[in-house]
């Protein structure tokens, strides 16, 4: 569905902050919180209106996100290395992924992006209240932060467009 289509979202300076879905970019834009910059092929069709999506939205006022280090749901972390980091070793849809700390929010771990795996149901239960050494499920790789650039390259969205937003910082090193 249309709806569904990835739109990347950049700051009112211009910088990459995120990617959303293209419902949620509409309700940015309907809202008066974000202006569209650029608009892709795809289009929303009513009895009456003709509504291009977005492709590249800029939020309207400045939004400090530097100290971005938490991904908020299991879909980030599957989607921040080409295999999900996940206890049970099995490729799984984003959907049936649960978030699950490393060492747990009651020993003092933090939900960081090192801290945080993508686990399915069975095996985070699993796990419970122990670091995976612990419950014997070690990981097959330690969970790390990505960037903007690593998410834009595993995401499919309109490359073409986002390319300008993406790497300008990188060309005017």
């Amino acid at each position: 569905m249309s709806l569904n289509r990835l739109v990347l979202v950049i700051n009112a300076s211009y910088e990459p902050i995120n990617i959303c879905s293209a419902r949620r970019a509409l309700t940015l834009v309907l809202k008066g919180a974000a202006v569209v910059e650029e608009v892709s092929a795809f289009a929303i069709r009513t009895a009456r209106l003709t509504i291009p999506l977005p492709s590249v939205i800029r939020l309207q006022r400045y939004r400090a996100c530097r100290g971005r280090t938490t991904p908020s749901r299991a879909r980030e972390l599957s989607f921040g290395t080409a295999a999900p980091v996940n206890i049970a070793r099995l490729k799984l849809p984003a959907r049936e992924l649960t978030l699950d700390h490393v060492v747990p929010r009651s020993r003092g771990g933090g939900s960081t992006w090192e801290n945080l795996v993508a686990s399915c149901c069975p095996c985070n239960n699993r796990k419970g209240d122990r670091t995976p050494q612990e419950a014997r499920m070690p990981l097959t790789k330690q969970p790390r932060q990505i960037g903007i650039h690593a998410k834009h390259r595993l995401l499919a969205g309109d490359e073409k467009t986002w390319e300008r937003y993406l790497f300008a910082e990188r060309l005017s090193m």
